[in-house]
């Protein structure tokens, strides 16, 4: 009877039944006047219930635990009632529901989402509290549909403009992806859902992903490209990581044991599960030693269609049963992967406490549209030509496709679909309403297509003019207007900001800069709208007064940008990373030798090996050490109104390492506005044994003041601020000297200095 049950609760998956199976299962593992076992007893502690767990199951019930049963779901241990694991994609928004064995939807009415904005929009706030808004809400919607695990956030340094996932990660520097991945992770986990970070470590291109290794030394490894990782693993306390389909040091990261063995699970004494990305892994013996605990994929060999009894084919299912029963393997680390992953049940499937959650409410439309308003970043605006002034302008033109085009479709597995897209122009006509005539015109045609995976937006982009044609009315309708709004930028596409491909340039496409430029010469009053997730070549910004970073917002696009460009809300974000003007201000092109050089791994496949030959020298770092002068620097982002900075001080001018300077500025803002300014603290090591940046980000404050109102913003600076990584010693290190304390607007607009010695 209980088989009969199961099998059909397998094909049919509604979730009434799935509860009602599930309950049968549960009754029927533990008795009805049974003692409850202490592993279905979540008043005893976590590790005895894991424990209690993991001796009543067989081999192969431990087995069955630690890889797919379905594209996205794990399948428990149905005769013990413990629960289906089921993952979901993200960071964005939880992806709608696909078929059992295949990438085709499933063709629900009910799995349409909250589309948030881009993770390099949510670091563009500066804001914890904006990622712990954003981490509750899509958790809540994770919850909602009942999964256990949210694939995101994703971390991956910013090392290139060209990567096409730059969107989905949260910028160029270390210490801003650890402020911002903390209260994200929180936020997802506050509901019961495991946020699963990904992907570790150094996915940091998308050309050649499953074949690059990258060459990277122990310093660069610790200082630029864990931190973010090690925050969410010790104080976020993610439950899961992600693995990446790169290679490091000659073996895959999904079970690279010097990432998941030496540094995840030993340094940084994780206790959490390591999940598989799709396809990721190639080899039995590697998956078991080297750290991974669930395998994911699609078929045998993660991506191409095969038996339906695939699953059992995964490297982890029958041939490491196998290999346990005929002796290669012990159970050792069996036991420890299957410890791993009823520890993640426990803290998502069975906790009985977590709440409902709830799916496209009111507050997460709130939610969407204020981290949209805060990460605008308003670059450039000479003139004052932004907000505009409704009261004075008659006729504003609107040009470019990005002005209609929907973004939440497309780009990958974040790729989403949701309750509803408002657009800029849409956006800006509910509200300019009939204050100012808007005109709108096309200008280029970039992709008309509108569909990811079975997702369509349902709109129609297909124009049969000629570039000629768009251009020519493009230009007669902003010759007439007195503002003229061009909303351009990348999409979603193959090759811009997209999963699986990487950028051809850093130019802008579809013949936009020729564009922009006859725009300027035909009005002045030209504002460029720059939708993207990650920089661009602007060599029109002399000729442009306005320009606006306006990122992928998702369900409030048009409505978020709409707020900003009218003055409702004042911009107030700064980028995460540097603005390059060409690529060889990045230090990844110019030094770094990307995209790779064929190669041969230590077992003797070919490989994309990547020397990082850059080292520490990341984004802004690169650019203060060669003296260059970028488009738009790291931390800026300017607003509606101004702020002076005082003079810093500090509480003593000399300490011991282990003591903890307090520095202190006051900032005014000294315009017309309410405005949010972001204070940034960089330190400079005056006098080291070893080459280090210029000066490093260690802290920052988003502070909101009033016309007139000063604020005294306060950092603390530890061991942690100014120390580098010794790899000889394997340690942190905090030399004696001389050190100095920047305050200012970004990387490249510091308003004051302080300095203090560490005995």
């Amino acid at each position: 009877m209980q088989v009969g049950l199961l099998t059909y609760y397998f094909k049919n998956r509604s979730p009434l039944m799935k509860k009602l199976f599930f309950g049968i299962a549960l009754i029927a593992a533990i008795g009805v006047n049974a003692a409850t076992p202490v592993y279905l007893d979540d008043s005893k502690p976590l590790e005895d219930r894991v424990e209690d767990a993991l001796n009543r199951m067989t081999l192969r019930e431990k087995i069955n635990l630690i890889h797919a049963q379905s594209k996205f779901s794990a399948p428990g241990v149905p005769r013990l009632g413990i629960p289906e694991i089921w993952c979901t994609d993200g960071p964005m928004g939880v992806r709608p529901e696909v078929l059992w064995d295949e990438w085709e939807q499933a063709k629900w009415t009910n799995d349409s989402c909250t589309a948030f904005p881009s993770l390099t929009a949510l670091a563009a706030t500066w804001d914890p509290d904006m990622a712990l808004l954003y981490g509750k809400s899509i958790g809540e919607e994770a919850r909602y549909r009942n999964k256990s695990v949210l694939l995101g956030p994703g971390i991956n340094i910013y090392r290139t403009p060209l990567n096409g996932r730059n969107f989905e990660y949260m910028g160029e520097d270390p210490y801003l992806t650890s402020q911002m991945v903390v209260p994200y992770v929180k936020g997802v986990q506050s509901n019961g859902v495991a946020a699963c970070v990904k992907h570790f470590a150094l996915n940091n291109n998308e050309i050649n992903r499953h074949t690059s290794n990258p060459i990277v030394d122990d310093r660069t490894l610790y200082e630029i490209y864990l931190p973010g990782f090690r925050a969410a693993a010790q104080e976020g306390q993610a439950w899961s990581f992600m693995g990446g389909y790169n290679l490091f040091r000659g073996e895959h990261a999904s079970y690279n044991p010097i990432l998941m063995n030496e540094i995840l699970k030993g340094e940084w004494g994780w206790d959490g599960a390591v999940i598989s990305d799709w396809g990721a892994v190639h080899d039995t013996r590697t998956a078991v030693s080297g750290g991974l605990d669930m395998e994911f994929g699609s078929w045998t060999n993660g991506l191409s269609n095969g038996a339906s009894n695939a699953y059992d084919s995964y490297f982890l299912a029958e041939p490491y049963l196998k290999g346990i029963e005929d002796g290669t393997y012990s159970t050792k680390e069996l036991d420890d992967k299957v410890r791993r992953v009823l520890r993640l049940t426990m803290r998502t499937a069975m906790d009985r406490k977590r709440p409902f959650g709830s799916m496209g409410s009111d507050e997460h439309v709130e939610a969407c549209r204020r981290i949209g308003e805060e990460g605008v970043v308003l670059l450039q605006n000479r003139g004052s030509l932004l907000p505009l002034n409704l009261d004075k302008i008659k006729k504003i033109a609107v040009i470019g496709e990005n002005a209609i085009k929907m973004m939440t479709v497309g780009g990958g597995s974040s790729s989403l679909k949701a309750r509803y897209e408002v657009t800029p122009l849409d956006g800006l006509k509910k509200r300019v309403g009939n204050k100012a005539e808007i005109v709108y015109a096309r200008g280029y045609v970039g992709d008309p297509t509108g569909e990811y995976n079975g997702v369509v937006t349902g709109q129609d982009l297909n124009d049969p003019r000629s570039p000629e044609e768009l251009r020519d009315e493009a230009l007669r309708v902003a010759r007439d207007a007195d503002v003229v709004l061009f909303f351009g930028g990348l999409n979603k596409s193959n090759h811009q900001d997209c999963e699986d491909t990487d950028r051809e340039s850093l130019d802008l496409p579809y013949g936009q800069n020729e564009l922009i430029e006859a725009l300027a010469k035909v009005n002045p009053n030209l504002a460029v709208i720059n939708i993207s997730g990650t920089g661009v070549a602007m060599p029109w910004t002399a000729k442009v007064p306005a320009i606006m970073q306006a990122w992928y917002l998702g369900n409030e696009t048009g409505n978020a940008l709409a707020s900003v460009i009218a003055g409702d809300a004042n911009p107030s974000g700064k980028l995460p990373y540097t603005y390059y003007a060409t690529l060889d201000q990045c230090g990844a092109h110019k030094l770094g030798e990307y995209p790779g050089h064929p190669g041969i791994d230590e077992l003797g496949n070919k490989v994309m090996d990547m020397p990082y030959n850059e080292g520490i020298f990341v984004g802004y770092r690169f650019i203060d050490k060669n003296k260059l002068k970028p488009t738009f620097p790291f931390g800026h982002g300017i607003s509606y109104t101004t702020f002076e900075y005082g003079k810093a001080g500090i509480d003593k001018a000399e300490g011991s390492a282990d003591d903890v300077f307090t520095v202190t500025i006051p900032v005014t803002n000294s315009g017309s506005r309410e405005g949010k300014e972001v204070v940034q603290l960089y330190i400079s090591d005056k006098k080291s044994s070893v080459e280090r940046p210029v000066k490093e980000l260690k802290g920052f404050r988003k502070v909101s003041l009033k016309p007139g109102e000063t604020a005294e913003v306060k950092f603390e600076i530890g061991r942690d601020a100014l120390s580098y990584f010794d790899a000889d010693k394997h340690a942190w290190v905090c030399e004696p000297g001389e050190f100095e304390a920047l305050i200012g607007a970004s990387s490249a607009d510091i308003r004051s200095k302080v300095k203090f010695k560490v005995k």
